[in-house]
Formats: C-alpha cells, sequence, structure tokens
C-alpha cells in the first residue's frame, strides 16, 4: 500500500558549537580534521580530574545578549539557541510574519541551564557551621541573593517558549530532555507532528552547556569523561582501542521541518528528508548501554522500517560514538547484527572526535553534519584514531574526511537513561 504521510524535509539549519559559531565553520573544521576541545577557562577546573572540554569560546556571541533586560540572566545554552534559532531561519527564507503562527510550532530537545554556582558558592560558605551548613540560614540567604529570573532561565522549557515568541509559532510547544538523545527525539517527534497534520512547520533541535562545576563534577564522579589532561585535542577518540572516557561540550543546533508540499510551493531550498525515526529504551541500567544493545539494534531497526528502506541502502552512520570503552563496543555490536554483511561496507564516523559530546544538543549537530555530508558528498572522519581495537573493526572513516554518494544517513543518538534514538535521513529527491 503506498505511503500516504505527509512527508518532512529540512529547509533551514542553524548552529553553535566548540567548533564555530555557524554550520559551515563547524563543518569546515571538522573535514580538516581539527578539534575544538581545549582547556576549560569558564571556571577553575584545575582542580577536577578533567581540566578540559568543548567549549564555545566565542564571548562577543554570548555577551551580546546583556543589554536585554530579560535575556541578560539567561544561561549559555539559551543563548546558543537563540543564535542558531536566527541563522536556520535565515536560511529557510521563511518570514515569520507571513507564516500561519498556528500551523507553526517548536519542538526542542533541551537541557537544564546552568546554576548560580558562584553565588551558591558563597552562600554554602557564608552558612558553613564547621560542622554542617545552616539550613535556615542558606534559605534565608537565598531569597535575598539570587535573581529569580536567574533560577526561571534554569527551567529546560524555557528555550522553547522563547523560540515560540520569537517566531509567532502558536503551534504544539514541547521539550523533552531524554539525555544525549534529546535533540534527535525532538527532531523525530517534530516528524512525527507535521506527518499527522498537527502543524506544516516545526523549530527543531536542541541546546546544552553542562560546562560548570556541578556538570564537570558529576560526569567526573561517574568516571565518563577522558582524563587525558595532557593532551585534549587528542582526547576525544571514538573507537579506538586507547579511548577513556567522552569530552563534555556546549552549544546547540536547529533544524526547520517542514512539510513537503509547503516547501515546494514557495521554493525553498531543501537539505533533505526526515524518512525514518525510531526511538527505544534499554530499560537496563542508569549509565550503561545492554551488553548485546538489545534497544539501539531496535532503534536502527524502527527507523530503517520507518524510512520503508533496506538496511543496505544506507550509506554512511553517524556514530553516537562517544569515546567510552561500553558505548563504542556496543553500538559496533548493534550495527554489524543490524546491517548484516553491508556493515563491512558501511562507514561509520563519530564527529563527538572533534567537537566532543554536546548532551541534549548532540542529536541535532550530528543530524545536520549527516545532511552535509549528503549535499556535499563527503563522509566526516572520525580523527584521533590511531590503534586500532580488533573487537571493532568496521570501518571508522579514520583521520581524513572521504568523497562518497550519500544518498541516505542514519544517525545514532544513545543517551544516558537508556534512551536511544536513530534517525534516517534521505536526499531530497533521492
Amino acid at each position: 500500500m503506498p505511503d500516504k504521510r505527509r512527508r518532512v524535509v529540512i529547509t533551514g539549519i542553524g548552529a553553535v558549537t566548540p567548533m564555530a559559531s555557524d554550520v559551515e565553520g563547524t563543518w569546515k573544521g571538522i573535514l580538516e580534521c581539527r578539534s575544538a576541545v581545549d582547556y576549560t577557562t569558564l571556571f577553575d577546573a584545575s582542580t577536577f580530574p578533567t581540566t578540559f572540554s568543548g567549549q564555545v569560546r566565542d564571548e562577543a556571541l554570548v555577551r551580546q545578549f546583556d543589554g536585554d533586560p530579560e535575556l541578560k540572566h539567561s544561561g549559555r545554552n539559551v543563548r546558543f539557541i537563540l543564535v542558531a534559532a536566527d541563522q536556520a531561519f535565515r536560511d529557510s527564507g521563511l518570514d515569520p510574519a507571513k507564516m500561519d503562527s498556528r500551523r507553526t510550532g517548536v519542538y526542542l530537545g533541551a537541557g537544564e541551564g546552568p546554576p548560580d554556582c558562584v553565588r551558591f558558592g558563597q552562600l554554602l560558605a557564608d552558612t558553613w557551621t564547621g560542622t554542617g551548613v545552616d539550613t535556615a540560614a542558606f534559605l534565608s540567604g537565598a531569597v535575598v541573593s539570587l535573581n529569580n529570573l536567574t533560577e526561571v532561565f534554569q527551567e529546560p522549557n524555557i528555550a522553547a517558549g522563547l523560540l515560540a515568541r520569537r517566531y509567532r509559532a502558536l503551534g504544539p510547544n514541547m521539550t523533552c530532555l531524554t539525555a544525549c538523545a534529546a535533540s534527535s527525539q525532538a527532531i523525530g517527534e517534530g516528524t512525527a507532528i507535521i506527518r499527522r497534520g498537527d502543524a506544516d512547520v516545526i523549530i527543531s533541535g536542541g541546546t546544552h552547556s553542562m560546562l560548570h562545576p556541578f556538570g564537570l563534577g558529576g560526569f567526573s564522579l561517574l568516571t565518563a569523561l577522558s582524563r587525558r589532561n595532557d593532551s585534549p585535542q587528542t582526547a576525544s577518540r571514538p573507537f579506538d582501542r586507547a579511548r577513556d572516557g567522552f569530552v563534555l561540550s556546549e552549544g546547540a543546533a536547529l533544524l526547520i521541518l517542514e512539510e513537503l508540499s509547503r516547501a515546494q510551493a514557495r521554493g525553498a531550498r531543501i537539505y533533505g528528508e526526515v524518512l525514518g525515526y525510531g526511538t527505544t529504551g534499554d530499560a537496563y541500567r542508569v549509565t550503561d548501554m545492554h551488553p548485546e544493545g538489545r534497544s539501539a539494534k531496535s532503534a536502527m531497526r524502527m527507523a530503517i522500517a520507518d524510512a520503508g528502506i533496506r538496511p543496505e541502502e544506507v550509506d554512511y552512520i553517524n556514530a553516537h560514538g562517544t569515546s567510552t570503552d561500553v558505548n563504542d563496543r556496543v553500538e559496533t555490536v548493534a550495527i554489524k547484527e543490524v546491517f548484516g554483511e553491508h556493515a563491512r561496507r558501511l562507514p561509520v564516523s563519530s564527529t563527538k572526535s572533534s567537537i566532543g559530546h554536546l548532551i541534549a544538543a548532540a542529536g541535532a549537530i550530528e543530524a545536520i553534519l549527516c545532511l552535509l555530508a549528503i549535499r556535499d558528498g563527503v563522509l566526516p572522519p572520525t580523527i584521533n584514531y590511531r590503534d586500532p581495537d580488533p573487537e571493532l573493526d568496521l570501518d571508522y572513516v579514520p583521520n581524513a574526511c572521504r568523497k562518497a554518494n550519500v544518498r541516505i544517513a542514519l544517525s545514532n543518538s544513545f543517551g544516558f537513561g537508556g534512551q536511544n534514538v536513530s534517525l534516517v535521513l534521505g536526499r531530497y529527491p533521492l
């Protein structure tokens, strides 16, 4: 039976990453095999087990909102997504004033904003009794010294609300925080909203910044981060035998999802089509994937079935590829089982090797990189791949980009908590 679903294409993209403050600069840096990882300067990280990160270093971009009475209280995550959204709207050619507001929605994968660590730290110091914190004094001090808007801007949904107001989007407005799978999930669910006819345009993507003492401290306690402090640029080394953890990064990426006939009617430039979406849960451990990758396999199979294609039609996989021992091993096992013999010929790379792990924003930037691979006919590399792991034997596109005819790409995002998302993105027209 023919597929009667409404089709969803991408007509605009924008990004702020540790590599660059736009999409093309990020793409250029990745293809040139550069690393955007360096020592953390947002705060003194010298006493942490990991002293480096993928930090957005364009402070002019971050500070441009300081003059706004409301946005001056916003965190880096909110500022990143506002910039990425402006890029994506300009790129799409859409004019918010001429759009049907009630047919335009927002679906973001967004993390919480950074807490006011300086004030919290001072309050703790001021109310320390020698044996513990005087809770009553701490709370009374917090009421006086903490800013209410700063606290409001920590909520993950604030970014979606601001985008709705900025672009007159009165349709569905949603935020998910499924850890590292969040922005891929937002793209998949945004696609579903358009497919079923509840909107014609969805502003989708993700934003996150956990580059603060609590964020770095939390992942350090989990021993999830690389500790290659003598060589930050080579710390993220997915699929390499010497991998020792991921690199914590920050940023935002945004895509304009649009119903196909609407995009065609206005003569929009189309980057590609969202062909398939799969989402599953591990129901295993909070921080570990199932050792057999059972739900990672299910997510990929679901996305491929949703796209109505055969596994051997996939030309490239942008792997979750975090550079942790468990993820890289399990993802390799899952790919080999899903794709069978085709896995031996299928290029698989991890762009986290260049820009680190943007957590809730990771899936969105990686989806954009898949679209650019399709557009330019080039595969982004896995850099820092020096010592092959004999157990991991796929084509990881090591240390150099590669020309290839990419018609269909699959992007994987696997999050803490066991959330798994796979997206199938295709050239338009195929």
